[in-house]
């Protein structure tokens, strides 16, 4: 049992030698096998008394073990080396190739909100958004929707599965709802725009299951009708590049403003085009109203100290007047011939510091 630390050392060397895996499996082999070298100094040990045989049994176990573990470790080094090796050289490029596109568009809608946030922001708006999934509270009852009211029913409305105290959430309607949540977060003066999401049970060429609001709210203590007027009017008119585009105001009825008034811009129908312009015929475009008082003090507001007024219009309504699209569903069709037509130029885009 002589050299026990020289065969440690030269099994180990060995070991450390081997240059793949099936070099080590044959290491492993000649030391550990059934006639492995470890193996035939064990077989030695019954020959010798009882101390001695302790003695050289405990030295080879421990040289088993070293071997052992030096196996293991060199095994997951040359693994981790031949899987390299192989990726290396099995390599397969799974990248997309590079888009033929000489540049990117501007999406119609992103181009709109971009617009309209420009003009809005000059009269002294701020953008404020809030979540697509509302509860009913925010969406309809805080903005004085009555529960038989059609916008609450199934099949206008998509709603999710209720919770455990059989309420639903809802995907919001409207972005109204938000307008609440800013009258409830801070007082009064209150002047926002509200962009974002929307969605509804449609889908034909004018209506799509999710499209894009835009809302304006004013709150203060002097704001009144003629305030309103003038702010539309001007945004009108700045939207659609016309600076004597006629505008008008006739009642109307919502839930949430009283009094209400749809908003009308100036247009031709002749020969079955659509011109906006000062052409004698009319366009509704837009609603409008005073908040009705109710809405104020659902949103904790006292109505007797302020007032305000509302509006809101579809986004991918006005695009289509502005820039002459005929449908409303290839919005979403991610097609890129379209977006190349209609599409914009990523370079002077409308800012809320540079305007438009």
């Amino acid at each position: 049992m002589d050299n026990v630390d020289a065969l440690r050392a030269e099994l180990l060397a060995e070991v450390e030698q081997a240059g793949d895996l099936e070099a080590l499996e044959q290491v492993r082999i000649g030391t550990l096998g059934k006639k492995g070298r470890i193996t035939e100094r064990m077989k030695t040990l019954g020959g010798l008394d009882p101390d001695a045989r302790r003695a050289a049994g405990q030295a080879l176990n421990a040289v088993k073990d070293a071997v052992t573990a030096a196996i293991e470790t060199r095994r997951a080094a040359l693994a981790d080396a031949a899987l390299d090796a192989r990726l290396g050289r099995e390599r397969i490029d799974v990248s997309l190739p590079p888009r033929p596109e000489p540049h990117g568009r501007i999406h119609p809608i992103t181009q709109t909100i971009d617009e309209l946030t420009a003009i809005f922001c000059q009269m002294g708006f701020t953008v404020a958004e809030g979540p697509d999934i509302e509860s009913d509270y925010y969406n309809f009852t805080a903005l004085n929707i009555p529960e038989d009211h059609p916008a609450r029913q199934e099949h206008d409305t998509f709603y999710l599965q209720p919770d455990a105290e059989g309420r639903r959430k809802v995907l919001r309607t409207h972005t109204s709802p938000v307008q609440i949540r800013a009258m409830e977060k801070s007082p009064p003066p209150i002047r926002i725009i509200v962009p974002g999401r929307t969605f509804r049970s449609d889908h034909d060429a004018t209506h799509s299951p999710m499209f894009h609001q835009v809302e304006g709210l004013v709150v203060d203590k002097k704001t009144h009708m003629g305030h309103l007027k003038g702010c539309l009017i001007d945004f009108c008119r700045a939207f659609f590049g016309i600076d004597d585009l006629p505008v008008r105001f006739r009642p109307s009825y919502f839930p949430f403003t009283e009094p209400s008034a749809e908003v009308d811009i100036g247009c031709s129908r002749r020969g079955g085009e659509l011109k906006i312009g000062n052409y004698g015929d009319w366009l509704e475009i837009l609603g409008s109203g005073m908040v009705n008082p109710r809405v104020l003090a659902n949103a904790g507001i006292d109505p007797s100290e302020y007032q305000g007024f509302a509006f809101g219009m579809g986004i991918e309504r006005i695009a289509m007047l502005k820039y002459g699209i005929p449908d409303l569903r290839p919005f979403y069709d991610s097609d890129l011939r379209w977006l190349r037509h209609y599409g914009f130029v990523p370079i002077a885009q409308p800012t809320i510091a540079g305007g438009l």
